[in-house]
């Protein structure tokens, strides 16, 4: 299976196609949006059962979500030691040994993800990896601090060299109602972050229906999000197939409508390989191979990985390892 996956990790942080300008709020569009949640449903239960890539084609499908893991420290407790551990991870996912034996070469993350406290650590330790670094802003997780702070925070983190920033909306004028509100924030946001692409998480488990996801995903993408993602992994309930399906179907329906292509990242429980497989088989199957892509697909995780390489040392030497053995950091 000899392969060089490097070519896809190249091209970040740019996107290969032209970035979403974003458009005037569209609330006839917004209002429209609707979503069938026993339908929805119907649909994601299929999935698991569907999965049906196995042995080279398995391992080759899971090398592919490496490259698209936001690998992610967002802890109290963390420290510069722990956040260039985990960029060296980065640079090397999986062993050595285990890739020569694969066959591959030029493996790395799509991302890391950290508090702005910890940007210019992930810079230095990524320099000339070509892993781009993602910085949580605006009031992480809750957003409910003072909005100037939020946008400055922005700033100070595109500053010290975040390329990416994935900030957290008001869920407030979700449940409210209030689109133009939601518009609003997002396109200053999205001004502030000028050159780094911007991840809008709406933290969908707090948003009560999926017509809201539904209605909240359109409202990010034309105030310009270059990506939307579930959560923060601080809710209760974060990235969900049915949660997934819907965001995708809207991402789809601008696409079809505006001809840009916005990028999705479910973030939160998904720690397990197959689960990395189940939502690869969505994007696919809903969005096309396109969407396999790190420009405009990320798993936000921190647990992934290991599980994932596990399963490579697997494939290759058929013996399971014991899962301290692949730690992240």
């Amino acid at each position: 299976m000899e392969t060089n996956v490097h070519s896809a990790t190249a091209q970040l942080p740019q996107m290969v196609d032209a970035r979403n300008p974003g458009m005037e709020l569209d609330l006839d569009w917004v209002m429209s949006a609707q979503a069938n949640r026993s339908a929805i449903e119907r649909r994601c239960a299929t999935l698991p059962g569907r999965r049906s890539v196995k042995k080279d084609h398995q391992a080759a499908w899971l090398l592919r979500a490496i490259t698209c893991i936001d690998l992610t420290t967002l802890a109290g407790d963390d420290t510069e030691g722990r956040v260039r551990r985990l960029c060296a991870k980065a640079r090397q996912p999986v062993r050595a040994d285990i890739l020569a034996a694969l066959g591959v070469t030029g493996v790395t993350t799509g991302a890391i993800c950290v508090y702005h406290e910890m940007v210019p650590t992930a810079v230095k330790a990524l320099e000339g990896s070509g892993i781009p670094v993602a910085a949580v802003s605006t009031g992480f997780p809750a957003g409910l601090s003072p909005y100037h702070l939020r946008v400055a925070e922005i700033g100070e983190s595109v500053a010290a060299g975040a390329e990416e920033i994935d900030i957290v909306i008001s869920r407030r004028h979700v449940l409210t109602g209030n689109w133009q509100a939601l518009y609003d924030e997002m396109r200053e946001f999205r001004a502030a972050c000028g050159e780094a692409h911007v991840k809008a998480i709406l933290a969908t488990g707090e948003l009560g229906t999926l017509r809201n996801v539904a209605r909240a995903s359109l409202v990010c993408m034309m105030a310009g999000a270059d990506f939307i993602k579930t959560s923060t992994g601080k809710e209760t309930v974060n990235a969900t197939l049915p949660v997934s399906l819907v965001m995708i179907r809207a991402i789809r329906e601008y696409f079809e409508r505006t001809g840009y292509r916005i990028g999705y990242k479910p973030a939160g429980g998904i720690s397990k390989a197959k689960d990395s497989l189940v939502y690869l088989s969505l994007m696919k199957e809903e969005l096309g191979d396109r969407w396999l892509q790190p420009d405009l697909f990320r798993f936000g995780a921190s647990s992934l990985l290991g599980d994932i390489e596990r399963q490579l040392e697997h494939h290759v030497t058929g013996a399971y390892s014991a899962g301290w053995r692949h730690a992240a950091g």
